[in-house]
């Protein structure tokens, strides 16, 4: 099946701007997605359609209003099922202008670094909260296209005051949200492990070993939960992790190594075929 155009765009690897992009999308005719990941911080702002939500191994059954907070680690995709019109805004961050936004004295990276930890990334806003939200969204779309005075500016205020009710959001959701998600113990075992070890020889034999999981069970399971082989998991985790450490000037045949790539000519291969692109193509095009 081909993709669309909007697929691609899904799994964009380089933002146009260097600091933030925000987007709306809705889509009649569900389209089809594969699991990706990226090199920026994504908010997806769900707002209609019958969708659920796959990162790292946990399936999230989304609601209109849910928010999902994806980090340049994770690997994810939605399962969008017809019959209901698809629409959602897309925000990206550059992490690097995130920091920076910092010297305003917030920390507006709380919310992305505390769902990495605690490994739950939705927020379920309250619904005075949830239309001020989506009110902020529709200023910065109609600002995106706006040639006058002072619009460069008005764009970081919407960023900055909508990052600022996010984080209230994050931290007043609810934990009994977390009935709508669908994961396996032993399979979030095994993800964090991996996580945890990509500089490892990451066999099936050892994860089975050390997460206390038979073999086939762990081949079984893993695929079922995460949509993905274990293989397909690991060189997905690999390179994108190598991607982040070139991208922030770590050297690549470094890189390579410390993610668990023991043979060069096999991290180009997967590097090229994961971003379409190669390591020296990728920092040209940051």
């Amino acid at each position: 099946m081909l993709k669309s155009d909007k697929d691609i765009f899904t799994q964009r690897q380089i933002m146009e701007r260097p600091d933030f992009e925000c987007y709306h999308y809705l889509d009649p005719v569900p389209p089809v997605v594969d699991f990706h990941e990226h090199a920026f911080y994504e908010i997806f702002f769900f707002l209609s359609g019958d969708v659920s939500y796959i990162i790292e191994g946990r399936t999230y059954q989304l609601r209109p209003g849910d928010i999902l907070l994806t980090d340049n680690r994770d690997i994810h995709k939605p399962d969008i099922r017809p019959g209901k019109p698809y629409e959602r805004f897309v925000i990206w961050i550059d992490p690097g202008f995130l920091s920076r936004a910092n010297m305003f004295g917030l920390d507006l990276t709380r919310c992305f670094t505390d769902a990495s930890e605690k490994k739950y990334k939705r927020i379920r806003p309250e619904s005075n909260v949830l239309t001020h939200l989506r009110s902020i969204c529709e200023k910065m779309l109609r600002n995106r296209d706006d040639a006058g005075f002072g619009s460069g500016t008005l764009s970081y205020v919407y960023l900055i005051e909508f990052l600022v009710y996010l984080n209230r959001a994050y931290f007043t959701t609810p934990e009994d949200i977390r009935r709508d998600v669908t994961e396996n113990e032993k399979v979030n075992g095994v993800v964090a492990y991996i996580n945890d070890h990509l500089a490892d020889d990451l066999t099936l034999d050892r994860l089975a070993e050390a997460c206390y999981i038979s073999k086939s069970h762990l081949m079984h399971q893993f695929k079922t939960y995460t949509g993905l082989t274990l293989y397909q998991f690991i060189i997905k985790k690999r390179v994108t992790v190598a991607r982040n450490m070139i991208h922030e000037g770590t050297p690549v045949t470094e890189a390579c190594m410390r993610c668990g790539f023991n043979d060069y000519s096999n991290f180009l291969k997967a590097f090229k075929r994961e971003f379409g692109r190669s390591p020296k193509e990728f920092m040209a095009r940051r």
